[in-house]
């Protein structure tokens, strides 16, 4: 009995992750209707209902997500066993779902991305990039990357891998006609261009170089919910835009962007890693994490030394 529920709650995680019955059961060698009596034997087992079902869409009940999280931890267990038999102990194999933001994902994951698919071969990757936020175990990924976000949900553990700091820039047009701000204060009489995602706005935090606070009280012209976008709009001559550092050092080096207020200090960014609370992590998730805090750690030296070498600029200046 035990066996045969095993074997059910292997099908429901393949039925949640595909998002249909056929596809889930063409995995194991079922017919649909074979995978569908899988969840069936689970629900009058349980005595509650894992799935909503539409004739488009399957969705996790409360308790579906449940079974799914603990699901998981079971299927670890039978990779990691199968793992120390056949090969490397603890040898990445199978499918990775990765949810990253588009911009900043692409630009700061895509080379960690193309360097564990080398190292590992017997993984495949899937990877959503949008700036909205997904709901990870119900959206069926093993782990996100997400910027700014401090407070996870539930059943979540979240790991900062690097932090980032914001810069204040515009198109060096957008400053044709209006002349560029000397403090905060002067932001007043300028265009803004912000971050809004899921209706919650989102302001800037600045302070000057003695960590003393200060308001932007600009006209907000313009909110989009990419940062790709955002940076887009400055380069267009939309206005001022405030984003992580690594998205514009490119423009402004190349006199596409100019920094605005350089002496003025955003609250760093921080970049977590999100992945469901596990006492078994997947090998595969395990070694992606493991690399990209190997190399998000040397790119942090790296800011370290330029930081410390613009400062010292600054001083002989």
């Amino acid at each position: 009995m035990a066996g045969s529920k095993v074997n059910d709650i292997l099908v429901f995680l393949a039925v949640v992750e595909a998002g249909n019955f056929v596809a889930a059961g063409k995995a194991f060698g079922l017919s649909r209707s074979t995978a569908g009596k899988s969840i069936t034997r689970l629900e009058d087992s349980y005595g509650v209902r894992l799935l909503n079902r539409t004739t488009r869409t399957l969705n996790l009940t409360e308790e579906g997500r449940k079974l799914y999280e603990h699901g998981q931890t079971i299927r670890s267990a039978i990779e990691a066993a199968d793992a120390s038999i056949k090969g490397e102990p603890g040898a990445p194999s199978g499918m990775l779902r990765i949810a990253a933001p588009d911009a900043l994902g692409r630009k700061l994951f895509l080379p960690i991305v193309q360097q564990y698919l080398i190292k590992w071969p017997e993984v495949r990757i899937e990877m959503s990039f949008s700036d909205n936020m997904s709901r990870l175990v119900e959206d069926g990924f093993d782990l996100a990357i997400r910027v700014g976000m401090s407070t996870p949900d539930n059943g979540l553990v979240a790991r900062t891998v690097l932090t980032e700091e914001p810069w204040l820039c515009a198109a060096p047009a957008y400053f044709q006609h209006r002349a560029r701000p000397a403090s905060v204060e002067q932001l007043d009489s300028h265009d803004l261009i912000q971050f809004s995602s899921g209706g919650e706005r989102q302001g800037w935090s600045l302070t000057d170089e003695h960590d003393i606070p200060l308001s932007a009280r600009g006209r907000v012209r313009l909110r989009m919910d990419s940062a790709e976008a955002l940076r887009e709009a400055a380069l267009a001559e939309f206005g001022i835009v405030m984003l992580p550092r690594l998205l514009v050092e490119e423009d402004i080096t190349a006199g596409r962007l100019e920094r605005v207020l350089p002496q003025v200090r955003g609250e760093h960014i921080p970049i977590l890693v999100l992945y469901p609370h596990k006492r078994l992590l997947e090998p595969r998730v395990r070694h992606f994490i493991d690399l990209m805090v190997e190399q998000l750690g040397q790119r942090r030296g790296t800011l370290g030394q330029q930081t410390t070498g613009e400062r010292r600029k600054t001083i002989s200046k």
